[in-house]
């Protein structure tokens, strides 16, 4: 248990620490007004709240900088989300006057948050178990190519280019296409593969003269993969932490922005609410030196997307925490809007 004077000396170090990226020295805590102890009792409290692990001392500098478990106390127990500030409204202002597509607002937020902190932004799409097929067409573009367009519930618009055999018949594809419609609007992505198999084929074989061969290719073009979407903003952010200034110390860092899959695994696991994971306790091994702070969204239909900000572990947690709030319930508002108008 911590006391309240050592209490007070840790906030002031990780504050300190926070805003200069300098170690922070037993001289200037006491120099400050709102401290009442000698540099003395000051170094002696240090030197305690480093033998506990919540400071480490630099080998450049007789000052002390927070550790990971000092990170940690101060976001539990030494912070509390600053309050809403002229930055917040910002999306709600930008999309105030203009139509926007679902994709449009949120990587329009991954943009904003970036901006605003510095730090990188990553925007997670609603759950891919929660989307739903809203409409398909098809776009002959020759005798022999042609585009298989799906649109799900959230916007989003995917094209399939794919080859027309010589033996299909175009109007087969054409009523096929019109099975699909009335059968899979508003299935579940995960569960098209089930109704195809079944429902779809059923009624195809009763109304497509060369059903096997058709069939093969349409469902080849309709099948594929279906990735969760990902937005990101600020990915060269990182460089302008003096943390990170050493583009070799974070190639990994980079590698890993350039997978999507990884970052996706990394995500769609938070829980509900403001999580913050600091250093060692993020389990990919690329950010193991960042802080990772993720929110929450919800499109109109109680679909969740995930919202983070990914930042050195001397992060502005209040700031981000506060602006996180923020954002995350202005999308929530901005894409109820957009879900009630796209019913």
């Amino acid at each position: 248990m911590l006391t309240e004077r050592q209490l007070l000396i840790l906030q002031v170090i990780v504050d300190d620490f926070i805003e200069s990226a300098h170690p922070v020295g037993s001289r200037a805590i006491s120099k400050k007004e709102h401290i009442p102890f000698s540099a003395a009792t000051i170094r002696n409290e240090m030197a305690d709240l480093e033998e506990q692990g919540y400071l480490e001392k630099t080998h450049s500098s007789s000052g002390r900088v927070p550790s990971e478990k000092g990170y940690r106390y101060y976001v539990d127990h030494l912070i509390s989300p600053a309050g809403q500030t002229h930055k917040g409204n910002v999306i709600s202002h930008m999309l105030k006057d203009g139509f926007f597509e679902f994709e449009q607002i949120v990587q329009m937020s991954a943009e904003v948050l970036s901006e605003l902190t510095n730090y990188t932004s990553i925007i997670l799409g609603p759950e891919l178990f929660e989307t739903k097929l809203k409409q398909v067409q098809l776009i002959t573009l020759s005798t022999h190519t042609a585009v298989a367009i799906l649109v799900t519930n959230t916007g989003h618009v995917e094209h399939r280019s794919f080859s027309i055999p010589a033996e299909v018949n175009p109007s087969d594809l054409e009523r096929m296409v019109n099975i699909l419609n009335n059968r899979l609007h508003d299935v579940p992505i995960l569960k098209l593969q089930e109704i195809f198999n079944t429902e779809v084929a059923a009624m195809m074989k009763m109304y497509v003269e060369d059903f096997d061969r058709s069939y093969d290719y349409l469902k080849a073009a309709f099948l594929s993969d279906h990735p969760v979407k990902l937005y990101i903003g600020g990915k060269s952010n990182i460089l302008r932490q003096p943390e990170f200034n050493d583009v070799d110390k974070i190639r990994s860092f980079f590698t890993m922005m350039d997978k999507e899959e990884e970052i996706i695994s990394l995500l769609k696991h938070t829980d509900h609410g403001i999580n913050v994971s600091i250093g060692k306790e993020n389990e990919v091994d690329a950010i193991k030196d960042f802080s990772l702070i993720t929110s929450s969204y919800q499109l109109g239909d109680g679909q969740l997307g995930t919202i983070a900000l990914l930042g050195p572990m001397r992060m502005e947690y209040k700031k981000v925490i506060s602006l996180l709030n923020i954002v995350s319930n202005e999308m929530t508002d901005a894409l109820y809007m957009w879900y009630k108008n796209n019913e």
